[in-house]
């Protein structure tokens, strides 16, 4: 039996940039972090005694004889491009929900990826999990998705990650002092507004509107830069790393009319009426988690304003996905 963790992650600016439609012509980046939140997978050999040949857990239970009887498309793409001939049982478990905009699908492919190489006693490393995940998703799924997540997932930290014309990429981990970094986290909040929605059809409407956004991406991809040098220097008040992320919003909301709806912009507003300097919906958007930047002496006030949304506490992570149960022979 193998388990393997893999966090999800919090995007803070360049989303958008990292599409291949985009990056391979203008490049790319994104300032993003994990957290301690996590993808759980649980895989191992099913021994031939059933009718079925794999499990597959998750919020549907299914038992199928052959891979292309799985509903799951992400298993059904991985164990079919992974040649996996043994039958296996899969069982997932998450610390927060799907389609959510924390880059779960992208921690779920990775996860499973991670745990198919050990239970075939291999190990992979952090550069292979991520470009066989974007593989995965962008050429075998056929997903509408960018590639920022599933390198997030693979490695873990507080990165910037730098997106190439050639499909490459470089993770650059953000180096901050401890006391910067927590004062960035204690201005953080992330709320969950109470629907979900498929990233990928969203994400689908702001792939067909790049080549008119294309002064918005490219202040979006400046922000990266603007952002990091806000935090890493001293002087500057954490207070402008909120600003941006709100002026960031904005065009990010601009990208499709699906990013945003009637029922996040009230949310928002209210956040910021009740003291909020900026935030945003995170990943694709039209639904899912909303990340606010407010001093720490009016979260309880925000909270108060948006009693109705679950407040999630959360930490910086820098693990990345892991094996944390190694028995390949079930022992």
């Amino acid at each position: 039996m193998i388990i393997t963790r893999t966090p999800f992650r919090i995007s803070f600016f360049g989303g958008g940039t990292d599409y291949p439609g985009w990056f391979r012509e203008h490049g790319g980046a994104v300032l993003a972090t994990t957290i301690n939140k996590y993808c759980y997978i649980t895989c191992r050999h099913l021994p031939p005694f059933f009718e079925h040949k794999h499990r597959i857990v998750y919020s549907q239970i299914e038992n199928v004889r052959h891979n292309d009887e799985i509903q799951h498309p992400a298993v059904r793409a991985i164990l079919n491009w992974a040649k996996v001939e043994k039958g296996v049982e899969i069982h997932h478990d998450g610390d927060l929900p799907a389609r959510s905009g924390l880059g779960s699908s992208s921690a779920f492919t990775v996860g499973l990826l991670h745990a198919l190489h050990g239970l075939n006693q291999k190990m992979a490393n952090k550069d292979q999990l991520a470009h066989e995940a974007i593989h995965l998703e962008q050429n075998i799924i056929g997903e509408n998705v960018g590639s920022q997540d599933q390198v997030s997932a693979a490695y873990g930290g507080f990165n910037r990650i730098e997106f190439h014309h050639n499909d490459s990429f470089e993770v650059s981990p953000v180096i901050l002092p401890p006391h910067r970094q927590d004062e960035l986290r204690d201005h953080l909040m992330l709320c969950f507004t109470g629907f979900s929605r498929i990233a990928s059809e969203v994400a689908k409407s702001k792939i067909d509107n790049l080549k008119s956004r294309e002064k918005e991406l490219k202040l979006m991809h400046a922000m990266v830069d603007e952002a990091l040098a806000i935090l890493q220097d001293p002087q500057a008040s954490i207070d402008l790393f909120g600003q941006l992320l709100d002026t960031s919003w904005q065009y990010k909301r601009s990208l499709s009319d699906r990013v945003s709806t009637p029922e996040i912009d009230s949310i928002y507003q209210a956040a910021m009426d009740a003291g909020a300097i900026g935030g945003k919906i995170l990943g694709a958007g039209g639904g899912g988690f909303l990340l606010i930047f407010a001093k720490p002496e009016r979260h309880a006030a925000i909270r108060e304003r948006l009693n109705k949304l679950v407040h999630v506490p959360f930490d910086f992570d820098d693990s990345g996905s892991r094996v944390v149960l190694y028995q390949p022979n079930g022992l």
